[in-house]
């Protein structure tokens, strides 16, 4: 056995906790498309960082707040048909991110660093995100749990959903504040340009192993842990970045089990034959 330190002890227990909510949550980011979303999600972060530097919450909780707020504008002007979703979400983005900058011009002599919030810092993860990253986790899964059968049958087929009295609108907002919840508690893990990633890859990479649902979010919050514990020990073997190594880890389990997948397909195929 070898000792550990505290800091990479938390690291791991950080990035245990985010792959294991990461994963059966992106299974549904990856089935109903929604990867642009949780970009432009990830990118109203920085107005909630910059909200809890100016008011002094939790960065935590500005971050909450703000994404919440940037789902329920989208789905409000989603209603009024003003514009094409995809239009939307760039405006709002990008908007959300520049007053984020700008906002953050006036914190002052506060001590702020942009680049751990872009590309993550596991290493520096506090025993307090701990609290936010299991307390958040408990739950995205629970809501999850019980909205399954909700969740799984909008994503093969909306109005099929509502004719068996799911309530759309709700779910889908639902949906869109796990994903908030989810980005928030992982800004120090992977960074705000890089959570996507973490929701997409693992979930993208199950999918091509798994036929049912359940099995592919067991599967993608199993892959996201090994993406986690090879990204942080690999960092310090490499002296990387470790929310960039993280993500590195995830794509080349995809770019290897990818073509090992569609070869087993193949052959099942000509065997059938």
């Amino acid at each position: 056995m070898f000792d550990l330190d505290p800091f990479i002890i938390r690291a791991l227990a950080a990035g245990t906790g985010i792959a294991l909510i990461a994963g059966p949550l992106g299974c549904f980011v990856v089935w109903r498309r929604m990867a642009y979303f949780g970009d432009s999600l990830a990118h109203s972060a920085l107005l909630g960082i910059a909200l809890g530097l100016l008011t002094g919450i939790s960065s935590n909780l500005g971050t909450i707040l703000v994404c919440s707020g940037f789902a329920l504008i989208l789905l409000w002007l989603q209603h009024t048909r003003i514009l094409a979703t995809d239009t939307l979400l760039g405006i709002l983005a990008h908007a959300a991110l520049s007053i984020g900058m700008v906002a953050l011009s006036f914190a002052g002599n506060q001590r702020f660093d942009l680049h751990s919030y872009l590309f993550g810092d596991i290493l520096t993860v506090r025993p307090e995100d701990l609290y936010w990253i299991y307390g958040g986790g408990v739950i995205v899964i629970a809501l999850l749990l019980k909205n399954w059968l909700s969740l799984a049958l909008m994503t093969i087929h909306e109005d099929l959903a509502k004719a068996e009295g799911v309530r759309t609108f709700w779910v889908n907002l639902m949906l869109m504040l796990l994903m908030t919840i989810v980005v928030a508690v992982s800004i120090r893990i992977v960074g705000i340009l890089l959570i996507t990633s973490l929701l997409i890859i693992p979930a993208a990479t199950a999918r091509q192993w798994v036929r049912g649902p359940e099995a592919m979010a067991v599967l993608a919050a199993l892959l996201g842990l090994c993406a986690v514990f090879g990204g942080i020990f690999g960092s310090a073997y490499l002296d990387t970045p470790t929310g960039p190594s993280i993500v590195t880890s995830a794509t080349l389990m995809f770019a290897l089990l990818f073509p090992v997948s569609h070869l087993i397909k193949r052959t099942r195929m000509r065997s059938a034959l």
